[in-house]
Order: structure tokens, then C-alpha cells, then sequence
């Protein structure tokens, strides 16, 4: 949620910022205007209705008790009272409309982002070369399927397209890039959190995809409202809500959390040609990273976790990208999002593995996430990060595709051996070895 000080004080300059977002706000934000002056002045008015009426109430048995008539009083005393009703309801009112405008704004984009959308997307690093290969590579569809790793005509007869089954090395070597993020992200400092994987409104409401969104997400039947959940999209929509409506110490800050989660994607429309087998799919794997930080200290957490990101996929020995978003490519939450991009040879192009972004004060405003001042005492809105430490199901495909062989063969890349009992090649004798009673015995 936007603070509604910088729409007051220059409306102009949200309303300009948004449209580099590629929303055009400008009815809202008038409206927001208008219903805040009205906010404000029903406030004064209930707050000094209330104020007379309990200063008079304490008078009245003073009245009393000297024998004075108090009619005129108690007359009074009721008619304000139904014009404090009156105001609460034009308050509620108004107060509902409000904050339903404000929840639909969008945050502002940083103002060094390029207005408009991906196509004024700004690569910023490189990392890795394309290798050379002396023979027909293949893509990443028929080697999963030559190397029994993924099962896709199964997995879409159990769920639908969109869906598949890691099978055998499949498995182990999900699993390995898997233990290999998290490791990696403990030993750096972040906490492992295992969270709910159905949430409750208020967590779609905190991260900023609510209301908009709700229709996005996975929804799941209830009998009543209160007991509806739905599956995450992304362990960041539990993560925002850990300390919400808390207030922290400042000692407390940063806080740094990482999570393991499948992730739920309705990912509405059809699929690219090229976008076969893992590229999109409705449900998938990430380990997720999480910060909470004092305001100042927001952008470094975002250098932290851009670097972070991108050590991941370089001690993975992967070619890849990172690409500063353009405002209206960040989501609407975000202030700012850099994209980690592997790159997929049988494609000849990129596909993002990690989003890094930086929401600013936007999600802690929404939940309540605030801190206390050593100093001053002073009550603060913290800043929220999150960025993927990394999703899978585009890694796999770009570890099967730079790391093939010219037998149909797949090389271990050497962050994941030591997670696969020293495995150094994927083979077809792999299928075999996994239908044995005890295939772990062969390496």
C-alpha cells in the first residue's frame, strides 16, 4: 500500500510514475483525494463528538449529586449520540472505499527504472559462454525423456498439461539442486523455514496480490469463508506474513529466511511452441529467499540477494543473464526487480530462474510490519525483499541441455556431485538402475 502523504503532497508525480508502470491511475488517485479529505474531516467531527460526550458524562453525576437538573443535559446527550452514529457510518463508508482504492494501487517503480514493459528490459551482465558441441544436441524434452527423468505423459494423465513426474536420477537430481540451495543459503546466514502451503486471505492481502489477483491462485472449497485457503504461488506469500501486525525491535532487523516450497501457477493462456515439457508448468519447485530490513539498509539487501542469486547459477557452471526489469515489467508490488536468466540452447534464448526484488515499504504497510527506533522510540514501516534461491524448472532443463554429451549422455554439474554420492554422468543405464530393489548401491 502506497503512504498516502506522497499522494498528497504530489499526485502528479504518483499518477506519472504509475503510468510508467503502464497502469493509468489517475481516477483513482483523484478519488482517493477527495475520499481522504472527507477521512479526515468525519474524524475531527466523531472525534470531538465523543470527546463532549464523554467529558459531559463525567459531569453528569457531579450534576446530580448537587441537586441540579439535568434534563436539558440528557437531552443533549442523546441527540449526540445518534449524531456520533450517523458520522460512524459515513466514516465506515467512506473508509471502506478508501482503502479498497488504495489497495489497488499498484507500488511506485524506483525512479531509475525505464518506463514501459519488457522491451525496455535492460541486460546488465553476462556470465558463462555457449558451448561448442560436435554433434546434433538435443533439447531438454528428449534427453529428460531418453534418461527416464521426467515422465510427461504420466504426470499429464495424473493432473492435466502442465504437469509432469521426476523419475529415478530425475528425482535425485531435483532433489540434489534442492539440498544444494538450501545449504548454501544456511551457511550464509538465512534461517530454513518450512511454511504452510495453503494460505489464508490476509497472506494474498499482505504480499500485495489480493485483491487483484485472488482469481490468479489456486482456491480450495470450504464450507464457510472463514476456513477458505489457497496454494501458494510462491513461498514469498507466506514469507510477508510472518511478522505481520508485529512490531520488531530494531536489534531484531535484518531478518533473513529461506523457504522450501512447490509452487501453484494457474498460468492462464496457451503455451509457446517452444515453451514445451518444464519451461511453464502449473505446478513447480523453489526455495525461496526472504528479508525484512530497517529502510536504510533495503538497497544493499537487494545487491545481497542479486549476488547471491547469481553465485547460485555460476557455481552451476550455467551461461546466463541478469536483466534490470522495466517499471511495467515489475510486479505490482515491487519497487524494483532484477531477473536471473539461464539460458536454454535448444531455445537460443533466456528464461528467467530468479526474480530479485525489493518492495520497499509497500508490503509492510499492508500487513502491518513495522520496528521500533532504539533512539527515538519511533514506530517505522520496515522494507520487505524476496528473490528465488532458485526455482527448478528451468535449471533442470538448462543443466540437461549445456551439459550433454554427444551419446545422449548428461554430465553432473560438480556444486551437485557431492549430493548425488559422487555421480559424475546421467545415462540411459540409469532407467535400469532405478527399477532395482536397491539402486542406490550403484552410485
Amino acid at each position: 500500500m502506497l503512504d498516502i502523504k506522497i499522494i498528497r503532497e504530489n499526485p502528479e508525480d504518483v499518477k506519472t510514475r504509475l503510468k510508467g508502470k503502464l497502469v493509468d491511475c489517475d481516477i483513482s488517485i483523484d478519488r482517493i483525494l477527495v475520499l481522504d479529505g472527507a477521512r479526515r474531516e468525519l474524524i475531527f467531527k466523531t472525534e470531538n463528538a465523543k470527546s463532549e460526550q464523554n467529558k459531559v458524562s463525567k459531569e453528569i453525576p457531579q450534576l446530580k449529586k448537587a441537586g441540579q437538573d439535568t434534563t436539558e443535559i440528557l437531552n443533549r446527550m442523546n441527540v449526540l449520540k445518534d449524531e456520533i452514529k450517523l458520522i460512524d457510518r459515513d466514516l465506515k463508508l467512506v473508509e471502506d472505499e478508501y482503502n479498497d482504492l488504495m489497495l489497488s494501487l499498484p507500488n511506485l517503480p524506483d525512479s531509475d527504472l525505464k518506463f514501459g514493459g519488457k522491451e525496455n528490459n535492460a541486460p546488465l551482465r553476462f556470465f558463462g559462454s555457449t558451448r561448442t558441441m560436435d554433434f546434433v544436441p538435443k533439447n531438454h524434452v528428449d534427453l529428460c525423456t531418453d534418461l527416464g527423468l521426467i515422465d510427461y505423459p504420466r504426470g499429464t494423465k495424473l493432473a492435466g498439461n502442465g504437469y509432469w513426474i521426476y523419475r529415478g536420477m530425475g528425482a535425485r537430481l531435483e532433489w540434489a539442486l534442492l539440498n544444494y540451495f538450501i545449504e548454501t543459503h544456511q551457511l550464509e546466514g538465512y534461517e530454513f523455514l518450512m511454511v504452510p502451503h495453503m494460505l489464508n486471505y490476509e497472506c494474498g492481502l499482505a504480499a500485495g496480490q489480493f485483491p487483484k489477483f485472488k482469481d490468479e491462485v489456486y482456491w480450495i472449497e470450504a464450507e464457510t469463508d472463514e476456513q477458505r485457503r489457497f496454494l501458494l504461488p510462491t513461498a514469498e506469500t507466506a514469507l510477508v506474513s510472518i511478522h505481520r501486525d508485529e512490531i520488531l525491535s530494531e536489534e531484531e532487523l535484518p531478518r533473513k529466511y529461506i523457504s522450501y516450497t512447490p509452487c501453484f501457477r494457474r498460468e492462464a493462456g496457451s503455451y509457446r511452441a517452444e515453451e514445451r515439457g518444464m519451461i511453464r508448468g502449473h505446478q513447480f519447485n523453489k526455495v525461496e529467499m526472504f528479508q525484512v530490513t530497517k529502510p536504510e539498509d533495503s538497497d544493499a539487501a537487494f545487491e545481497e540477494l542479486v549476488t547471491k542469486a547469481e553465485m547460485l547459477v555460476k557455481n552451476l557452471g550455467l551461461k546466463f543473464r541478469t536483466v534490470k526489469l522495466a517499471a511495467g515489467d515489475c510486479s505490482a508490488s515491487m519497487s524494483r526487480t532484477y531477473d536471473i536468466e539461464v539460458y536454454i540452447p535448444s531455445m537460443g534464448g533466456y528464461k528467467e530462474v530468479s526474480s530479485v526484488s525489493n518492495a520497499r515499504d509497500y508490503q509492510a504497510r499492508r500487513g502491518q510490519i513495522r520496528f521500533r527506533r532504539d533512539e527515538t522510540g519511533k514506530i517505522e514501516y520496515c522494507h520487505t525483499l524476496n528473490g528465488s534461491g532458485l526455482a527448478t524448472s528451468r535449471i533442470l532443463p538448462a543443466i540437461v541441455e549445456q551439459y550433454q554429451q554427444a551419446d545422449g549422455s548428461v554430465e553432473v554439474p560438480q556444486a551437485l556431485k557431492r549430493f548425488l554420492r559422487g555421480r559424475e554422468m546421467i545415462t540411459k543405464d540409469d532407467i535400469k538402475r532405478s527399477q532395482m530393489k536397491n539402486p542406490l548401491t550403484c552410485g
